[in-house]
């Protein structure tokens, strides 16, 4: 039985020691944040693989907005044809958690346990278990589950899954609009919880030319201009207001959009999107109205009406 160092022994050294190239998994429980995060280690080391994702509580305990929209961001852009993710929407709901490696379209080894696929249940004090399994069971369960799936990017998936508001303890209904774009509430309602914020200008009262959401703006390094990071005071770095580094998350801002983030520098003192660190960079610019590529000044934030953006 494996107690520690499951993200390991489960997640990555198939890949690493077998040359596994494919994942199924089936769990009760999954995270967007999750899903960058193991395809990005793999990637880090000139590696690729494909996760194929069922999430069985869906049906009984719906999804947070920002995990579905995180999944559905993966699936369709960021890790588009590395990621398909589906919900089950017959009940009775599935709790199970089955991991199948397959190499070269082959069966190769199996887990089963009681992680989910988060990085909560493969990183934190919470005590998990896993056991190999046979690889070919665990494949044919997920088949036999695909049916009673559809698929997160599904147009209708609104109309058999409750998608609820991340603040919200109870689910309720995702609402889109005709063409399917996001209608956020007022944000007004989220000033009870806890937040940050995080200043965009240095100490001399200025947007720092060559850092920040500036950090692209040198042509002497050749760097993608629109690169950029929000960088922490040490007040809110040393807190654990955000995850620890090396952990990613979702960001879901006030006008739709997903963007995986994660720590980085020393200490974790900034927060960047670590898949590409222009994407940061380039919502910010959309956000402001400036052109991609153009550095951001004090007055386009002053015109835009606030110095701040709170997490």
């Amino acid at each position: 039985m494996l107690t520690s160092t499951i993200f390991q022994k489960v997640l990555i050294d198939p890949v690493f020691q077998d040359d596994a190239d494919e994942l199924f998994v089936v769990t009760g429980y999954a995270t967007a944040a999750m899903v960058f995060h193991h395809i990005q280690k793999i990637k880090n080391e000139n590696l690729s693989i494909k996760v194929n994702l069922i999430v069985g509580m869906v049906v009984q305990d719906g999804i947070s907005r920002s995990n579905h929209m995180g999944f559905r961001n993966l699936m369709e852009n960021e890790l588009s044809g590395k990621f398909e993710c589906s919900y089950i929407v017959e009940p009775p709901p599935v709790h199970s958690k089955i991991y199948t490696w397959f190499r070269k379209g082959k069966p190769l080894i199996g887990f089963v346990g009681s992680a989910n696929y988060s990085q909560k249940a493969f990183y934190s004090k919470q005590r998990e278990c896993m056991e190999i399994s046979d690889p070919m069971d665990g494949y044919n369960y997920y088949k036999q589950l695909i049916n009673d799936t559809i698929y997160c990017t599904n147009l209708d998936v609104e109309n058999f899954v409750p998608i609820y508001d991340d603040k919200n303890t109870t689910p309720r209904p995702f609402p889109f609009s005709e063409n399917h774009s996001i209608e956020i509430d007022s944000f007004d309602e989220y000033s009870g919880l806890e937040h940050v914020s995080i200043s965009l200008i240095n100490r001399k009262g200025i947007v720092s030319p060559r850092s920040g959401l500036n950090w692209g703006q040198r042509p002497d390094y050749n760097r993608e201009p629109n690169q950029a990071y929000l960088p922490l005071t040490s007040e809110i770095y040393h807190s654990d207001f955000f995850p620890p580094i090396g952990h990613h998350f979702t960001v879901y801002t006030d006008d739709g959009k997903i963007l995986i983030c994660s720590r980085a520098q020393q200490n974790g003192k900034a927060i960047h999107t670590p898949h590409n660190n222009s994407l940061i960079g380039e919502y910010f610019r959309n956000r402001l109205g400036i052109g991609n590529g153009q550095p951001v000044r004090l007055e386009d934030l002053q015109r835009y009406g606030r110095t701040t953006v709170d997490f």
